[in-house]
């Protein structure tokens, strides 16, 4: 499965995109032609405890659109289709003026012991992580990583769902900036309390002993927990 991802970011200051801009956003995804899901990553009302809060307040909102193929995604990519112009605002006052970056990636999901959120889950959340790269020898990295560090994230309390992205080559027209990290990860909790329970659990320091173990990479690592929302395609 392949992952687009797209990032709303604003260079200074505050800036918080209103519930009716996401609500069109949304409306707008599930009519992108041959998208299996939209996820809609919003920041938190009230900030939760987690062990890397100096990455700070993270995107004003972001995006991931999944695709059966990457042919699907790279049609969606056109320059005169939906994401070209949710990529420049869609005319939208709360994504007027933000940075917007966008990278297609791998999805690679791995599995966890109960998936289902419980009834009345209202607001789940996502812990989203990248690496901005490059590692040393990325094999290796990919190798060690995805061999050992999902086992780990396994062991977090209530953890709803583990996914890792990986690059991959695309071809798109959007006017918004590319980028490469060299990964991505994302944890799905029930809500920022099951996420701030979780990242609070003695799990973390097997996850830290893991990261001294890594092989050689730069550009550090970025964590930001997002309140989360689906939206289904339209059929």
């Amino acid at each position: 499965m392949i992952s687009l991802f797209m990032t709303f970011s604003a260079s200074a200051g505050e800036r918080r995109i209103e519930s009716d801009d996401v609500a069109a956003v949304a409306e707008q995804v599930g009519s992108i032609p041959d998208v299996t899901e939209g996820l809609l990553f919003t920041p938190l009302e009230q900030s939760v405890d987690h062990p890397y809060k100096a990455d700070g307040s993270g995107p004003v909102f972001a995006l991931q659109l999944r695709f059966a193929d990457l042919f699907a995604c790279e049609a969606a990519m056109d320059r005169s289709g939906i994401l070209a112009r949710l990529s420049t605002g869609a005319g939208l006052s709360g994504l007027t003026g933000l940075d917007v970056t966008h990278q297609v990636m791998l999805t690679r999901a791995f599995p966890v012991d109960v998936a289902a959120h419980p009834a009345g889950t209202a607001t789940p959340c996502s812990y989203l992580v990248h690496y901005p790269g490059p590692a040393e020898d990325m094999n290796a990295w990919n190798l060690h990583y995805l061999e050992h560090h999902p086992s780990i994230m396994r062991m977090f309390p209530n953890v709803r769902q583990i996914e890792i992205y990986t690059r991959i080559d695309w071809v798109d027209r959007l006017p918004s900036r590319r980028v490469e990290h060299m990964q991505r990860n994302k944890l799905v909790f029930d809500s920022p309390a099951a996420l701030a329970h979780a990242l609070g659990s003695d799990v973390i320091r097997r996850m830290r002993a893991d990261f001294v173990q890594f092989p050689a990479f730069s550009g550090g690592n970025k964590h930001f927990p997002m309140l989360t929302r689906t939206v289904r395609p339209r059929s």
